[in-house]
């Protein structure tokens, strides 16, 4: 199956907005649930040192706009790839 690398860029920036959008209000509703996950991910690492709310509507628009384009670039990048490797096959 072919992707087509612009249709997949779109999906996976939306998608990758969608899970920003979903911690971000996560974070401001459940700060402690937050940390404990974070601190999860890094294995363990003290993070209350450097854990803060600090999600003020610019910098949830920044985050938005940057993480989606990242995403549409990964996406993009991924099926260009996809389709490079399918085609040696």
């Amino acid at each position: 199956m072919k992707h087509e690398p612009k249709v997949t860029a779109k999906a996976l920036a939306a998608k990758i907005g969608l899970i920003y959008v979903v911690c971000a209000v996560s974070i401001v509703l459940f700060p402690g649930l937050a940390m404990t996950i974070a601190q999860s991910w890094f294995h363990g690492l003290d993070l209350s040192k450097i854990f803060g709310l600090r999600v003020t509507p610019g910098s949830f628009v920044l985050g938005f706009i940057t993480s989606t384009a990242g995403g549409g670039l990964v996406g993009y990048v991924f099926a260009k790839a996809y389709n490079y490797f399918l085609a040696s096959k």
